[in-house]
């Protein structure tokens, strides 16, 4: 198979280094459930999704309306800009989103899509009224708890969330396709190019997941815990968004683990480059993510005669590529990943180079790849709150007593 992404790694690792890494790796992948998203068909049933999804799209159908955070929303980001319809994302009840979706779209030529595996995500739940009094169209993604109980009150169609976890289980489930059908992404292309991608990430040999997994551990038990994208394209935002949440909620237990972080490039060059080119070293791993050929792309008009007449995106790459080359040159380990065009089957293909080698990184740290279990500590103290109708002023009480007591003489 052509590898439709290019990995590009500074300073170059050796073959001892990879051997060694897949030595750990079959060594602790028994220790952990087996990756239920190398297989992208077994949790989908790509048929049903068309007839039951088929009965709501027609000409008047023009806004997508996504209820869901993390996980459940992630996937659908990174096919985004492939959408025929326009897609808004409602991660959380934040007052201007949430208004702005309502002001722009209207129940006649809109569906709402509310995405929950467990049911009680609060973000969730407390938006769904808001569309269902004006009367807007559902169709739920969900298969328990208060979410499910509320889906089925208003009589909608429901199609099965599986237990899974959620940023792997997106790409291979309905909780990414089936918004993304209903947008007229090209689903099967995005399937396939994800089927192709993980039949060579499981395998030992010349796989770039495990050689940019190696790359990470290596620096991580150098003392490297930040891991900073920079995506040179609107249309690697999303993706790069899963990147993010996986490498943090994947790696980030047992009191190990990497965070990830980004900012839009070329803006961040303008705005955390000096840090990384001559702040604190030995912390941060830049990654930069670019795509060859941009669609859609414009061509330039300048009076500067080396810019004047190129695609914008092609000043964009070399921009990037000479960022790339200066973080080399003040010995900053870094990470170019490139794509040719952002096509459904290309992001299929980056999809499965980020989750593979999420998975495999933690292998080499010995975690628990797919759960992420300090998540629910918040959750639960925000719905009591709410219960109980806990005032600030009693909120921030709490907090000062829990503080006197956690941080006793940790600034002595």
């Amino acid at each position: 198979m052509k590898m439709n992404v290019k990995l590009e790694c500074y300073p170059e690792l050796n073959s001892t280094l990879i051997e060694e890494s897949i030595n750990i790796i079959n060594k602790n992948k028994d220790h952990w459930d087996p990756p239920f998203f190398f297989d992208t068909e077994s949790n989908l049933d790509i048929q049903k999704v068309q007839k039951i999804v088929g009965q709501f799209i027609s000409d008047s159908l023009k806004n997508i309306i996504v209820l869901g955070t993390g996980g459940s929303i992630q996937t659908l980001l990174a096919l985004k800009h492939l959408a025929k319809r326009k897609i808004f994302p409602v991660t959380s009840s934040r007052a201007v989103e949430l208004k702005g979706c309502l002001d722009k779209t209207s129940p006649e030529n809109s569906i709402v899509i509310p995405i929950s595996r467990g049911g009680e995500t609060l973000d969730i739940n407390s938006t769904i009224g808001a569309f269902a009094k004006r009367g807007y169209k559902f169709i739920g993604l969900s298969s328990m708890g208060t979410m499910n109980r509320i889906l089925q009150e208003i009589d909608c169609p429901i199609l099965d969330v599986p237990n899974l976890s959620g940023r792997y289980a997106g790409s291979v489930t309905n909780v990414g396709i089936v918004p993304s059908y209903m947008a007229g992404i090209k689903v099967e292309e995005f399937l396939q190019g994800l089927k192709e991608s993980y039949e060579s990430y499981s395998k030992s040999e010349n796989n770039p997941a495990i050689k940019l997994a190696t790359f990470l551990f290596t620096l991580y038990k150098k003392g490297y815990k930040i891991v900073f994208s920079m995506p040179y394209s609107k249309n690697l935002e999303g993706s790069v968004g899963l990147f993010v949440q996986g490498i943090s909620e994947s790696t980030g237990k047992d009191e190990k683990g990497m965070i990830g972080a980004y900012q839009p490039a070329p803006i961040c060059q303008h705005s955390v480059l000096e840090y990384l080119l001559g702040g604190t070293k030995g912390i941060v791993i830049p990654i930069l993510w670019t795509i060859d050929n941009e669609i859609p792309d414009i061509l330039l008009n300048s009076s500067i005669s080396y810019v004047d007449g190129n695609n914008a995106q092609k000043i964009v790459n070399y921009q990037a590529n000479a960022t790339f080359q200066a973080l080399i040159q003040q010995t900053v380990p870094s990470v170019k990943i490139s794509i040719e065009n952002p096509s459904e089957s290309n992001i299929g293909n980056l999809i499965a180079l980020i989750l593979s080698s999420i998975y495999y990184l933690c292998l080499l740290l010995n975690v628990n790849w797919a759960n992420n279990p300090k998540v629910i500590i918040g959750k639960e103290i925000c719905n009591e709150a709410l219960r109980n109708r806990i005032t600030p002023e009693q909120e921030e009480k709490v907090r000062r007593e829990i503080a006197k007591e956690k941080f006793n003489g940790f600034f002595q």
